[in-house]
């Protein structure tokens, strides 16, 4: 298979997108719309006519050029409507035109010498009964005493509302950069893409919310956020098991992205999710370029 190295300028954006949008393996991440915000200036390596297209999210730190996932990105790797095998793999690896690159491949990219992360996927093609059957003993008794709290859920609250949500709670990771996460938000509405959910209290408080990020056969869990009172009336339980019970019989999954943190992977096995790993490559990784 030939490849070959495109700059952003001669990415033919028509053909890339058609190219996600009909791959077995597509994500959200992976659109133009995304990349041009995540990581403007992108770059790729393209099959002949675009039938294998993988994004090189490119950077330059003291005029180093390297490559590194970007944020809000859990996985890029190759895209194709056909076969993605280890042999395809390896032959984009090789291609790979910088010295340094941090960059995750998504599930269907297995490569034997990567290393491997987790990713927890609950299939919603089942009635909401079968599903909530696979619910952990205390996912349901966590659902059971929110919907004693008599919470509400508001579908597409305002981007405001959300950002000054999500930006007022002290939080132990670091935050998302507040321009990209606004302009991420906003071009997903125009590309129909984002949803932004939020649970009140009885009080009408705004206690938790989430930023879901769909595609058509795929809801992912982007950003969840929750406060004090939010976690003590257990709100995302409430929230993800109305998502479940909302998309239920549909030809859909929900993506939890994540996580390596045991208690958070509990929290979404406990969904009945099921874990998908995917492909971590590393090569020359030094502390100076680390940062994004």
């Amino acid at each position: 298979m030939q490849l070959k190295h495109l700059r952003n300028s001669s990415i033919d954006y028509e053909k890339w997108n058609e190219c996600i949008s009909k791959s077995f393996n597509s994500l959200t991440y992976a659109y133009s719309w995304f990349l041009d915000v995540v990581s403007p200036g992108w770059e790729a390596l393209v099959s002949e006519n675009y039938e294998y297209v993988m994004p090189l999210p490119a950077k330059s730190k003291y005029k180093i050029p390297y490559l590194v996932q970007p944020v809000l990105t859990q996985q890029l790797g190759i895209f194709s409507p056909n076969e993605i095998n280890e042999e395809i793999v390896i032959n984009f690896i090789k291609e790979i035109p910088y010295y340094s690159y941090e960059l995750n491949l998504n599930e269907k990219n297995f490569y034997s010498k990567a290393f491997i992360y987790p990713n927890y996927i609950l299939d919603l093609n089942q009635p909401y009964k079968n599903l909530q059957n696979s619910f952990s003993k205390n996912t349901k008794r966590n659902i059971d005493k929110a919907k004693k709290l008599k919470l509400v859920v508001k579908k597409d609250i305002s981007l405001n509302d959300f950002l000054e949500f999500y930006y007022g709670i002290d939080k132990k990771f670091l935050y998302v950069q507040k321009a990209i996460l606004e302009n991420v938000i906003q071009t997903g509405y125009t590309n129909n893409s984002v949803s932004l959910y939020g649970v009140y209290s009885a009080q009408n408080e705004l206690i938790a919310s989430l930023f879901i990020l769909h595609s058509l056969n795929r809801l992912t869990y982007l950003l969840p956020v929750s406060n004090a009172e939010g976690k003590n009336s257990s709100a995302m339980f409430y929230l993800i098991d109305y998502l479940i019970k909302k998309e239920a019989n549909k030809n859909i999954c929900f993506d939890f992205e994540g996580s390596r943190i045991e208690g958070i992977a509990r929290f979404y096995r406990g969904f009945g999710a099921k874990n998908h790993p995917y492909y971590i490559l590393k090569r020359f990784r030094p502390s100076f370029l680390i940062g994004r």
